[in-house]
Order: C-alpha cells, then structure tokens, then sequence
C-alpha cells in the first residue's frame, strides 16, 4: 500500500504519520492483486464560524480502479483521521459487497437458464 500524506498548515510529525500508517493498514486486505494508492491530507482549517482549531482528514484511495474518497472536519485531528477512516472503510465494504450480490445474482440467473427453469432470453433478457 503507497501512502502519499501531505499536511496543511500543521507540522507533520512522526506522530501522525504512524497513526495514519496503522489507521489505513487494514484497508490493504481489500486488495487482491495490484496496488492500493492513497492520498491523505491532513490540516488545520480557519472556519470563521467555529471558535478554535478545526482539524481536517481528507482521504482518497484508488483500488484496482476504483476511486473512494473521505473527508472529515473535527476538533481534534486524530478524531477526525478516525471518522474519514471508518467512513472510507464502510463505501469499499460497499463496494464489495455490491460486486457479490451482481455476481451471485447473474449466476444463478445462468443457472437456471442452463436448467430450463427459467424461460428467460439470454441476449434480450425478456421471458
């Protein structure tokens, strides 16, 4: 897994680039040939309209082609890397589980046409 981090207005420490490092490590099990690249952007941001520092996590993966993106604004920054962490986790869970149900579906689809249970036309997809 490339993890890319850039931070913005704050000071990357060693602190924070090992917590992301270990935050975004479970992601990697999603990858099954090919690589994983992510872009993580950390900072502090100026909100005229909230009273003191508001901290950003903005994550971005890419796996086998397919984009997943994540921002979170809290008033701590790990807190936020955490909810930008478990909201990206959630969309690839997603993602994932959407591919099964459409090949699960479209094989037992062929299935039963293979059997003559179904009446269905392959190439127009009629009855």
């Amino acid at each position: 897994m490339n993890i890319n981090i850039k931070a913005t207005n704050i000071e990357l420490t060693d602190a924070i680039n090992d917590y992301i490092n270990k935050r975004l490590s479970p992601i990697s099990k999603f990858e099954k040939k090919g690589e994983i690249l992510s872009r993580v952007e950390v900072g502090r941001t100026t909100n005229h309209h909230k009273k003191g520092d508001v901290f950003r996590a903005e994550i971005f993966i890419e796996i086998n082609g397919t984009e997943f993106y994540a921002f979170s604004e809290k008033d701590d920054l790990y807190a936020a890397i955490d909810e930008a962490k478990e909201d990206l986790s959630r969309q690839v869970i997603n993602n994932k589980d959407r591919k099964q149900t459409l090949f699960k579906r479209g094989a037992s689809s062929v299935k039963k046409m293979l059997k003559g249970v179904s009446g269905r036309n392959p190439f127009t997809s009629k009855y």
